[in-house]
């Protein structure tokens, strides 16, 4: 589904826009990916395991515009892509179609400039129209902003999954699991 488009202004003065990416976006969605996999070891894949395939990535987009449940929520400055996230169904079966899976990435020179509080609003708000009663997510446990930022919008902790991440340095992060459950 397409979500209606929002200005916002940055803590820092900064107008983005908000909006769905669409298929002609695919070639810096994937750009944006592996830039932001590349400055935090909290996203979920390293630099190299980031599909550049820009024709698998506008199929995406394509399927999720058409979807009526699933998501995007890009944030574009001056045209390039300094933030994303999506939204999307835990599975298609009858069991599961209340629940819906959120994941979110922005450029880390715009992190602590209130933009992943406008995007996780936005997100919340739209996947309860959607008809979502819970929105989950998994983070690194010592992305300390990021959960903080998580409870203010509603989240609560509902587990600890041990040893869900192996850096390349050996060493493990555990992952906390958390859900924003709509009333």
């Amino acid at each position: 589904m397409i979500i209606d488009k929002k200005e916002i202004i940055l803590k820092n003065g900064q107008k983005v826009l908000l909006q769905s990416a669409m298929e002609k976006d695919a070639e810096m969605i994937c750009h944006h990916r592996y830039i932001t996999s590349f400055e935090s070891y909290f996203m979920a894949r390293y630099p190299e395991e980031i599909s550049l395939d820009v024709e698998g990535m506008k199929e995406r987009l394509v399927s999720i515009e058409k979807d009526d449940k699933d998501f995007t929520i890009t944030a574009f400055l001056d045209g390039k892509i300094i933030g994303d996230a999506g939204v999307t169904k835990i599975r298609n079966h009858m069991k599961y179609k209340h629940r819906a899976y959120f994941g979110i990435s922005i450029l880390k020179e715009y992190c602590n400039q209130g933009l992943g509080k406008y995007i996780l609003d936005i997100a919340l708000e739209q996947a309860e129209k959607n008809g979502f009663e819970q929105v989950e997510l998994g983070v690194f446990e010592d992305n300390l902003g990021a959960i903080h930022l998580y409870k203010k919008c509603g989240f609560k902790k509902v587990g600890i999954q041990p040893r869900a991440f192996k850096l390349k340095d050996g060493t493990y992060r555990d992952e906390v699991q958390m859900v924003h459950i709509f009333n």
